[in-house]
Protein backbone atom coordinates (compact mmCIF):
# COMPACT_ATOMS: atom_id res chain seq x y z
CA UNK A 1 0.00 0.00 0.00
CA UNK A 2 1.16 3.52 -0.83
CA UNK A 3 -0.38 6.86 0.06
CA UNK A 4 -0.23 10.33 -1.46
CA UNK A 5 2.95 11.23 0.44
CA UNK A 6 4.76 8.42 -1.44
CA UNK A 7 3.90 9.83 -4.90
CA UNK A 8 6.75 10.15 -7.38
CA UNK A 9 6.95 10.08 -11.16
CA UNK A 10 6.73 6.55 -12.52
CA UNK A 11 5.06 5.07 -9.41
CA UNK A 12 2.59 2.34 -10.37
CA UNK A 13 -0.72 2.15 -8.49
CA UNK A 14 -4.27 0.82 -8.79
CA UNK A 15 -6.98 3.45 -9.20
CA UNK A 16 -10.55 2.10 -9.30
CA UNK A 17 -9.07 -1.38 -9.85
CA UNK A 18 -7.10 -0.32 -12.94
CA UNK A 19 -3.26 -0.11 -13.19
CA UNK A 20 -1.83 3.39 -13.70
CA UNK A 21 1.59 5.05 -13.62
CA UNK A 22 2.06 8.58 -12.29
CA UNK A 23 3.20 10.90 -15.08
CA UNK A 24 3.15 14.09 -13.01
CA UNK A 25 1.87 15.20 -9.62
CA UNK A 26 1.69 18.24 -7.39
CA UNK A 27 1.07 18.37 -3.64
CA UNK A 28 -1.19 21.35 -2.85
CA UNK A 29 -1.49 23.00 0.58
CA UNK A 30 -4.31 25.55 0.36
CA UNK A 31 -4.68 28.29 2.96
CA UNK A 32 -8.00 26.82 4.06
CA UNK A 33 -9.00 23.19 3.99
CA UNK A 34 -7.10 19.94 3.69
CA UNK A 35 -4.05 19.18 1.61
CA UNK A 36 -4.52 17.29 -1.66
CA UNK A 37 -2.52 15.98 -4.62
CA UNK A 38 -3.23 16.74 -8.28
CA UNK A 39 -2.01 13.90 -10.47
CA UNK A 40 -1.70 13.03 -14.12
CA UNK A 41 -1.86 9.27 -14.62
CA UNK A 42 -1.26 7.01 -17.65
CA UNK A 43 -3.12 3.71 -17.92
CA UNK A 44 -0.57 0.88 -18.12
CA UNK A 45 -2.53 -1.19 -20.64
CA UNK A 46 -4.31 1.16 -23.04
CA UNK A 47 -2.14 4.27 -22.54
CA UNK A 48 -5.06 6.61 -21.87
CA UNK A 49 -4.44 9.63 -19.64
CA UNK A 50 -6.36 10.52 -16.50
CA UNK A 51 -6.19 13.59 -14.29
CA UNK A 52 -7.36 13.07 -10.71
CA UNK A 53 -7.22 14.88 -7.40
CA UNK A 54 -6.64 12.80 -4.27
CA UNK A 55 -7.06 13.80 -0.62
CA UNK A 56 -3.90 13.82 1.47
CA UNK A 57 -3.32 10.43 3.12
CA UNK A 58 -5.45 8.46 0.65
CA UNK A 59 -4.11 4.90 0.24
CA UNK A 60 -3.66 2.86 -2.93
CA UNK A 61 -2.75 -0.72 -3.77
CA UNK A 62 0.24 -1.40 -5.98
CA UNK A 63 -0.43 -3.45 -9.15
CA UNK A 64 1.38 -6.76 -9.49
CA UNK A 65 4.09 -5.73 -11.93
CA UNK A 66 7.36 -7.46 -12.77
CA UNK A 67 10.56 -5.63 -13.64
CA UNK A 68 12.78 -7.44 -16.16
CA UNK A 69 16.15 -6.39 -17.58
CA UNK A 70 16.02 -6.53 -21.37
CA UNK A 71 18.24 -5.57 -24.27
CA UNK A 72 16.94 -3.12 -26.87
CA UNK A 73 17.24 -4.79 -30.28
CA UNK A 74 15.72 -2.56 -32.99
CA UNK A 75 12.63 -0.67 -34.06
CA UNK A 76 10.40 -1.09 -37.11
CA UNK A 77 6.79 -0.45 -38.20
CA UNK A 78 5.55 -2.82 -35.47
CA UNK A 79 7.25 -0.95 -32.62
CA UNK A 80 10.38 -1.16 -30.48
CA UNK A 81 11.70 -4.66 -29.85
CA UNK A 82 13.35 -5.89 -26.64
CA UNK A 83 14.74 -9.28 -25.60
CA UNK A 84 14.78 -10.72 -22.10
CA UNK A 85 18.27 -11.49 -20.82
CA UNK A 86 17.06 -14.47 -18.80
CA UNK A 87 14.85 -16.46 -21.21
CA UNK A 88 15.52 -14.71 -24.57
CA UNK A 89 11.80 -13.99 -25.03
CA UNK A 90 11.11 -10.95 -27.20
CA UNK A 91 8.61 -8.17 -26.47
CA UNK A 92 7.43 -5.32 -28.65
CA UNK A 93 6.44 -1.89 -27.29
CA UNK A 94 4.58 0.80 -29.22
CA UNK A 95 6.04 4.28 -29.74
CA UNK A 96 3.44 5.70 -27.31
CA UNK A 97 4.57 3.33 -24.53
CA UNK A 98 8.27 4.00 -25.15
CA UNK A 99 7.59 7.77 -25.12
CA UNK A 100 10.57 10.09 -24.55
CA UNK A 101 12.87 7.09 -24.02
CA UNK A 102 13.22 7.02 -27.82
CA UNK A 103 15.74 9.86 -27.44
CA UNK A 104 18.10 7.70 -25.37
CA UNK A 105 17.80 4.18 -26.85
CA UNK A 106 20.83 2.61 -28.52
CA UNK A 107 21.01 -0.91 -29.94
CA UNK A 108 22.02 -3.54 -27.35
CA UNK A 109 21.34 -1.10 -24.49
CA UNK A 110 20.05 -2.76 -21.31
CA UNK A 111 16.82 -1.25 -19.96
CA UNK A 112 14.15 -2.34 -17.48
CA UNK A 113 10.83 -3.35 -19.00
CA UNK A 114 7.75 -3.40 -16.78
CA UNK A 115 5.47 -6.42 -17.30
CA UNK A 116 1.84 -6.48 -16.13
CA UNK A 117 0.03 -9.80 -16.59
CA UNK A 118 2.89 -11.05 -18.85
CA UNK A 119 2.50 -7.98 -21.12
CA UNK A 120 5.14 -5.29 -21.58
CA UNK A 121 3.51 -2.01 -20.50
CA UNK A 122 6.32 0.43 -19.62
CA UNK A 123 10.01 1.13 -19.99
CA UNK A 124 12.49 2.40 -17.40
CA UNK A 125 15.87 3.75 -18.49
CA UNK A 126 19.06 3.98 -16.47
CA UNK A 127 19.47 7.42 -14.85
CA UNK A 128 22.28 8.34 -17.26
CA UNK A 129 23.34 7.30 -20.75
CA UNK A 130 26.46 8.02 -22.79
CA UNK A 131 25.75 9.39 -26.28
CA UNK A 132 27.96 10.76 -29.05
CA UNK A 133 27.61 14.26 -30.49
CA UNK A 134 26.52 13.93 -34.14
CA UNK A 135 26.36 17.64 -35.01
CA UNK A 136 27.16 20.95 -33.31
CA UNK A 137 28.46 24.33 -34.33
CA UNK A 138 32.07 25.11 -33.45
CA UNK A 139 32.60 27.32 -30.40
CA UNK A 140 33.61 30.91 -31.04
CA UNK A 141 37.19 31.75 -30.13
CA UNK A 142 37.40 34.34 -27.40
CA UNK A 143 33.91 33.66 -26.08
CA UNK A 144 34.93 32.77 -22.53
CA UNK A 145 31.86 33.85 -20.60
CA UNK A 146 31.19 31.12 -18.05
CA UNK A 147 28.09 28.91 -18.36
CA UNK A 148 27.60 29.75 -22.05
CA UNK A 149 26.04 26.88 -23.98
CA UNK A 150 25.17 25.92 -27.53
CA UNK A 151 22.81 23.27 -28.98
CA UNK A 152 24.20 19.87 -29.98
CA UNK A 153 22.41 17.06 -31.79
CA UNK A 154 23.26 13.62 -30.39
CA UNK A 155 23.41 10.32 -32.29
CA UNK A 156 19.79 9.52 -31.34
CA UNK A 157 18.49 12.88 -32.61
CA UNK A 158 18.12 14.43 -29.15
CA UNK A 159 19.15 18.10 -28.98
CA UNK A 160 20.76 19.24 -25.71
CA UNK A 161 22.53 22.38 -24.54
CA UNK A 162 26.26 21.76 -24.10
CA UNK A 163 29.33 23.88 -23.18
CA UNK A 164 31.06 25.77 -25.99
CA UNK A 165 34.14 23.50 -25.97
CA UNK A 166 32.04 20.48 -27.08
CA UNK A 167 32.74 19.29 -30.63
CA UNK A 168 31.41 16.63 -32.99
CA UNK A 169 32.47 13.13 -32.00
CA UNK A 170 32.63 13.90 -28.25
CA UNK A 171 30.85 11.44 -25.96
CA UNK A 172 28.61 12.98 -23.33
CA UNK A 173 26.82 11.72 -20.24
CA UNK A 174 23.15 12.73 -20.38
CA UNK A 175 20.59 12.56 -17.53
CA UNK A 176 17.59 10.59 -18.87
CA UNK A 177 15.24 12.06 -16.25
CA UNK A 178 15.81 15.70 -17.27
CA UNK A 179 17.45 15.42 -20.70
CA UNK A 180 20.34 17.62 -19.56
CA UNK A 181 24.06 17.40 -20.27
CA UNK A 182 26.04 16.23 -17.22
CA UNK A 183 29.66 15.82 -18.35
CA UNK A 184 31.99 14.86 -21.16
CA UNK A 185 33.14 11.24 -21.03
CA UNK A 186 36.47 9.94 -22.29
CA UNK A 187 35.95 6.37 -23.59
CA UNK A 188 39.61 5.75 -24.48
Amino acid sequence: MVDTSDFKKGLKLLVDGEPYAIVDFQHVKPGKGNQFSRTKLRHLINGSNLERTFKSGEKFSVPDVEYTDMDYLYNDDNGYHFMSQSNYEQYSLSEEVVGDAINYLLENMTVTVVLYNERAVALELPNTVVLEVAQTDPGLKGNTVSNTTKPATLQTGLVVQVPLHTKEGDTLKIDTRTGEYLERVNLK
